[in-house]
């Protein structure tokens, strides 16, 4: 029989063993989209990607994650949609605390600045992102919040 502290520690390795997991998935598909171009294989083969570098909320260190996106105009939206999970992505509150960030797409690489889409826009924008991505809506279907759509503008240097 376990106890309550032999469970959270069998729970903290888990997780532990699972954001290890997901970071050398993510590692493995940026060295793969930068060795190719921004094209990668897999279940991402066909989906525009992009790489996104924000600046740690806390830490300041910058730290690159792999997405979907949807152009719009001259702009780039993401969703932190995180697969349904009940919190924000941790991209995401590094934008919203620096939102100055780093686009990678094909082999272009551009400063942005990040805005989180409100109201009327967020809604416009989060029915096209449905209609191009139906997974959208089943990941929003897993969890009470509501997932933050982000427009990604190229900044003038």
């Amino acid at each position: 029989m376990l106890t309550s502290e032999g469970q959270t520690r069998s729970l903290d390795t888990a997780f532990t063993r699972t954001i290890r997991e997901m970071n050398d998935y993510n590692r493995r598909l940026i060295e793969e989209f930068r060795a190719h171009g921004g094209k990668v294989g897999g279940m991402w083969e066909g989906t525009p990607l992009l790489l996104l570098t924000t600046r740690g909320a806390k830490s300041g260190q910058r730290r690159t994650t792999p997405m979907g996106y949807m152009p719009e105009g001259d702009r780039l939206i993401v969703f932190a949609s995180s697969g349904g999970a009940p919190t924000h992505p941790d991209w995401y509150h590094n934008l919203v605390a620096h939102p100055h960030v780093t686009v990678e797409v094909g082999i272009e690489i551009f400063d942005a600045i990040a805005v989180v889409a409100e109201d009327e826009e967020r809604d416009r924008l989060w029915t096209m992102g449905v209609a191009l991505y139906p997974d959208l809506a089943e990941h929003q279907a897993k969890t009470t919040r509501q997932f933050p759509v982000i427009a990604l503008s190229r900044q003038e240097r």
